[in-house]
């Protein structure tokens, strides 16, 4: 049986570089129930951003608390998310536009 991963879509990437660009300390546990996805889905879209150069990832040396990392937007990773927003909105906006052309067909039918 050969099983398939399913990789993360640009919307969830999207909305986890948006939230590195707001707070780059933020936790991995933090973040995931905030964009309400499971820790592992977030580790592994985070990973995949690294590898991507996307974003760095540093853990705080002085820290007590030596799990704590930062997460950075690397210049590519600020291109990836200007990108990936133009295409979401480029997408919402042709919904938008399919289905106000539905209602008026919807308001017409209604007419007759």
């Amino acid at each position: 049986m050969n099983i398939k991963k399913k990789s993360p879509n640009d919307q969830e990437h999207l909305n986890i570089l948006i939230e590195i660009d707001k707070k780059s300390d933020v936790t991995q546990r933090e973040m995931a129930k905030f964009l309400g996805i499971s820790l592992g889905k977030l580790n592994f879209c985070i990973l995949e951003l690294k590898k991507k150069g996307l974003i760095k990832i540093k853990n705080f040396k002085k820290s007590e608390n030596k799990l704590k990392y930062a997460y950075i937007l690397t210049p590519a990773g600020f291109s990836a998310k200007v990108k990936l927003t133009l295409s979401f909105m480029k997408r919402k906006m042709k919904e938008y536009d399919y289905l106000k052309a539905q209602l008026k067909k919807s308001q017409k039918e209604r007419k007759k």
